[in-house]
């Protein structure tokens, strides 16, 4: 069965496509460990305008719960939403890899 990857990755201050390869390089490093995975995708598009950072925390935690692994970008623990993220995969027993 296919695992399913969530990935917590620093967005702050990077491009869109900065962001996408910093992703794609987690999945090969991912599968690399664990076999084949489907990414949850926590890139958010057709974002409500007045969003704020808790907003997009809270979707990302919705979409950990579903999360049958947890991926840390490099440098996660400098930046506060991925710090959450890490204690919610922590605390609730999601098994985590890290850049």
């Amino acid at each position: 069965k296919m695992k399913k990857l969530f990935i917590s990755q620093p967005m702050r201050d990077k491009t869109n496509d900065e962001i996408k390869k910093e992703r794609e390089v987690a999945r090969i490093k991912a599968e690399g460990t664990i076999g084949e995975v489907e990414i949850l995708d926590s890139f958010f598009k057709n974002v409500p305008h007045d969003a704020n950072p808790l907003w997009y925390l809270g979707e990302a935690i919705k979409l950990l719960g579903k999360a049958d692994i947890a991926y840390f970008c490099k440098d996660w623990e400098y930046y506060r939403g991925c710090v959450i993220e890490h204690e919610c995969a922590v605390r609730y027993g999601i098994p985590c890899i890290y850049a």
